[in-house]
């Protein structure tokens, strides 16, 4: 007879897979004890979020027989989940209430589909040098808090063996992610809706080169996420701690021509290239998690959650349908409305 796997147990699995990073009692919230436990604010009254690695909302003695592993918890990822029997959801960016949720208190949400679900986030980083792998290097130096800010992460690598070139870091992004299958994806789309202006995420912000050609060559990366506050003043330091690096890689998220990050990099003698952006973490980060759940929990069945958006121009969105329901509602009841003609004067 195969055991019950409950929540309690998905909570034991990762901890051990952070290392005891984890919440495991209100005591660890409000004790300052567990330095992943962290405010994140942009000073926008409201706003706030506290992360809280660990259970955020469940019973513990739940039984589990279906697990996702997600990036960003959203009202499609609760819906699948009710939908396709899973049981617990395991975010890795932090959970609110209403922003994770659809508008609507998270808990009565969660309930009506008997889900419990779990954040990791920043207690999460720097456990694997996964994502300097993909991007070609090895890890010598990690720090998820560069310059003294939580979840500002910088690593610096030497690159591996194979890989010495600028374009042969592009390569194996493009091969590592799938590029190929993403773009027949898209194309698939775009022929099915009779739609060529249809963009999609992952092909939109696929690696790039900023500063330097991809006959470059490479030794020394220093690899950096700009989201996260990582500033031109930080890369000059980063370049005086670590003299011998000769390239910045920016993923996760992605900058443009005329950022500081890019002028510093130019100033300092140092390429510049584009990686993976925020979308692609699911791989990254979001794969080896799910993976690592079904090793230690080999009883219950582990999924993917992965998100495609799309930028689609109006008049080529869904049906004839519900493009004329839509410009109807749009028409009489969100412009014309009565003492106004939904116009600016």
């Amino acid at each position: 007879m195969n055991e019950v796997i409950k929540v309690k147990d998905i909570l034991h699995a990762l901890d051990k897979i952070t290392g005891g990073r984890c919440v495991k009692s209100l005591d660890d919230v409000f004790s300052g004890r567990n330095k992943f436990v962290i405010m994140k604010s942009s000073n926008i009254p409201g706003k706030a979020c506290m992360e809280m690695p660990g259970l955020i909302c469940g019973n513990l003695e739940a039984p589990v027989k279906k697990i996702a592993v997600t990036m960003t918890l959203t009202e499609c990822n609760i819906e699948l989940a009710g939908a396709t029997g899973v049981d617990a959801i395991v975010a890795h960016h932090p959970v609110v209430d209403a922003a994770n949720s659809g508008g609507v208190t998270i808990r009565g949400y969660l309930n009506l589909y008997g889900l419990s679900v779990f954040e990791l986030h920043e207690a999460f980083h720097g456990l694997h040098p996964g994502i300097a792998y993909i991007h070609g290097h090895k890890a010598f130096h990690a720090d998820i808090a560069y310059g003294d800010i939580p979840g500002n992460v910088l690593y610096v690598g030497k690159v591996l063996p194979g890989v010495s070139t600028l374009g042969a870091i592009l390569d194996r992004l493009n091969e590592f992610m799938g590029m190929q299958e993403e773009q027949k994806m898209l194309l698939s789309e775009k022929n099915l809706r009779n739609c060529h202006d249809i963009c999609e995420t992952n092909v939109a912000t696929g690696g790039k080169l900023l500063v330097g050609t991809r006959e470059n060559r490479v030794d020394t990366i220093l690899h950096i996420f700009p989201h996260t506050g990582f500033t031109a003043q930080h890369l000059e330091m980063a370049k005086q701690e670590h003299p011998d690096a000769d390239t910045v890689i920016a993923s996760i998220s992605r900058v443009g021509t005329e950022s500081d990050l890019v002028k510093k990099a130019e100033e300092l003698g140092l390429n510049f290239l584009i990686g993976n952006c925020h979308a692609m973490e699911i791989l990254e980060n979001g794969l080896p998690l799910a993976m690592a759940l079904q090793k230690i929990l080999p009883e219950v069945e582990v999924v993917l959650f992965r998100e495609r958006i799309t930028s689609t121009p109006l008049n080529k969105v869904g049906t004839t349908a519900i493009r004329d329901y839509a410009d109807y509602i749009a028409s009489e009841y969100l412009v014309n409305k009565e003492g106004g003609t939904g116009r600016p004067a």
